[in-house]
């Protein structure tokens, strides 16, 4: 916690407002009993320090929804920080997507869930980061189709990293893990992907990279009604891949969405999996692969019937292959280049 002469009279400062609606009893020699609404807020303040602290609240709040899949999206502009989670796990009902942010509103009546973060399951967390956010609601949700919320928080007044663009290091020392680096939004996501990536996992990014990771990982369920957090996967253009961003809270122009479309804009790797050294085949049993060899026959084999199919294909963009297709082969994959003219 920023304990700055200026942030404590911020802190302090908000709890300012009439008695009435703060103190139950005045017990004399200045002490008071406070009401219990204002107990919970002075305790919601405090619970969250930073915009770290929202997004590891969030992500247990996926983990605890039984999702199989995160999906963080975070930007800026100027002093203002969003925050999108997005998780395909238990869902919330309509009618609760308001009151989630109650204090002591909780799905987890007869289970708690204690981490290195402590205890989860009070029905707080929620509250805790709706009273120090700008704004925060659930943007999108389905029972048993998963869940997006957005968060914005003032830096001003919700402090956060400075260097939020560095990824941590990784140091192995045995069997565990010990990350080194600035304590950001990056490295809260990566500690709680390499705590839960035996049950779930984590994708962190900008809200653009976000959206395209959900295209390549959100498996789409039924054919109808289209739960909104499959939106992205379900899109078939860049008008269809902008709205269904927006729905998950992600505003972007259908520029964005076609240079998503076209790959320019690449799905990241879960957390875990880019931070963590790979197992090499041996140690895990696996069978070490072989080097393909093709004859020539073949190859030109193979290249004569991949032209027949250009030919035929040809006709409906008006372009007629040239000259004989080269097959090349190289670690873990076969390409076939053919020369074409356009036919007009």
């Amino acid at each position: 916690m920023d304990t700055s002469k200026d942030s404590l009279l911020s802190f302090v400062s908000s709890f300012s407002g009439g008695d009435g609606l703060r103190v139950e009893e005045r017990l004399g020699s200045g002490y008071v009993r406070l009401r219990v609404a204002e107990a919970e807020r002075r305790q919601a303040k405090h619970d969250i320090r930073c915009v770290e602290d929202a997004t590891i609240e969030l992500l247990r709040n996926a983990r605890d929804a039984e999702a199989h899949r995160i999906f963080v999206g975070t930007s800026k502009v100027a002093d203002i920080r969003e925050l999108i989670v997005v998780d395909d796990g238990c869902g919330i009902p309509e009618d609760m997507w308001t009151r989630i942010f109650d204090a002591r509103v909780t799905s987890k009546l007869d289970s708690v869930h204690v981490d290195r973060w402590g205890v989860h399951g009070r029905g707080m967390a929620l509250y805790s980061i709706h009273e120090n956010a700008s704004a925060a609601r659930v943007m999108a949700s389905d029972v048993a189709h998963g869940t997006s919320i957005w968060c914005s928080f003032d830096t001003r007044q919700v402090i956060e990293r400075k260097d939020q663009s560095t990824w941590p290091e990784v140091v192995q020392e045995g069997s565990t893990y010990t990350l080194r680096g600035p304590k950001n939004i990056i490295r809260t996501c990566v500690e709680f992907a390499i705590d839960t990536k035996e049950d779930c996992l984590v994708y962190v990014g900008s809200p653009s990279e976000m959206i395209a990771t959900m295209r390549r990982r959100v498996q789409v369920t039924s054919a109808s009604p289209a739960p909104a957090v499959e939106g992205p996967a379900r899109a078939t253009d860049p008008r269809m891949l902008r709205a269904a961003a927006e729905v998950l809270g992600v505003s972007m122009s259908e520029r964005t969405a076609l240079r998503i479309m076209n790959g320019e804009i690449a799905p990241v790797m879960n957390a875990a999996s880019r931070m963590l050294p790979k197992e090499s085949p041996k140690a895990k049993g696996a069978p070490v692969s072989r080097k393909l060899v093709m004859s020539d026959r073949d190859r030109e084999q193979l290249g004569d019937a991949l032209k027949r199919a250009i030919d035929e294909i040809g006709e409906r963009y008006y372009v007629k292959p040239t000259g004989d297709p080269r097959v090349t082969i190289t670690d873990g994959r076969i390409s076939v280049s053919i020369p074409y003219v356009d036919d007009e």
